[in-house]
């Protein structure tokens, strides 16, 4: 890319901050049959958005076509476990800032869907720690997860999930692909992986801080651009 056409992109990036996420950014049928192409400084990631939450899958989509994400980093990783983006603060940020707090100031309603639920690779929305455990307008994570036992399970249902049972099918998921399950039903999930697993696996595994900036990353793992493109049966 020449020096002209990076600064041109940037200056692009800054300017959608103002134009993200207003309720009238069109979206047309084809929008939501497409997917998401994450192209970041580790590689390429493709999300497919699920219609089961059309709340979220809509916001996360008028973002995309507004550039919302270019440029911003994935503030937040932890091994095992997320990779944590959306915040819009990031595009600039200085190396030890603390992120996470930037967005929009509308919540987006929890979607809830008894199906879908924190399996490796699943793109959900993050939230601060409020009653209707309604969503962040921008921040998103994309589950990197680890495998459990039964006896794991079990202890998940006992102490993170309130007694809450997990469905045998979800439990098989877990002991063989991984996940997180303690995050089912308190997070909505609207989306998943479907292509870039490696991409995944080495934003995770990157070093990240442990001081004020804790779990930011050392090194930025940024989103170079977010774009919509032809879906692949």
């Amino acid at each position: 890319m020449s020096v002209q056409k990076g600064i041109f992109s940037f200056l692009l990036g800054m300017l959608s901050i103002n134009l993200a996420a207003q309720p009238d950014t069109a979206l047309t049928k084809k929008d939501r049959k497409r997917d998401i192409r994450l192209t970041t400084t580790q590689g390429v990631m493709v999300l497919r958005l699920s219609d089961s939450t059309p709340l979220h899958r809509d916001n996360f989509l008028r973002l995309v076509k507004t550039g919302y994400y270019d440029s911003t980093l994935f503030h937040r990783v932890i091994k095992h476990f997320m990779i944590q983006g959306g915040d819009p603060n990031s595009r600039q940020a200085k190396a030890g800032q603390p992120l996470g707090n930037g967005g929009p100031t509308e919540r987006i309603p929890a979607e809830f869907r008894p199906g879908l639920f924190h399996k490796r690779g699943v793109l959900a929305a993050a939230r601060d720690n409020n009653p209707a455990k309604s969503s962040s307008g921008s921040q998103f994570y994309i589950v990197l997860g680890r495998t459990f036992t039964d006896a794991g399970l079990d202890s998940v249902e006992t102490f993170r999930l309130q007694g809450r049972k997990i469905p045998a099918a979800h439990r098989n998921v877990y002991k063989t692909l991984g996940g997180a399950p303690h995050l089912d039903q308190n997070y909505t999930i609207f989306g998943e992986l479907v292509n870039g697993f490696d991409v995944l696996d080495a934003i995770g595994g990157t070093p990240t801080s442990v001081g004020v900036d804790r779990d930011r990353p050392l090194t930025d793992c940024r989103i170079l651009k977010a774009e919509l493109i032809k879906r692949r049966r």
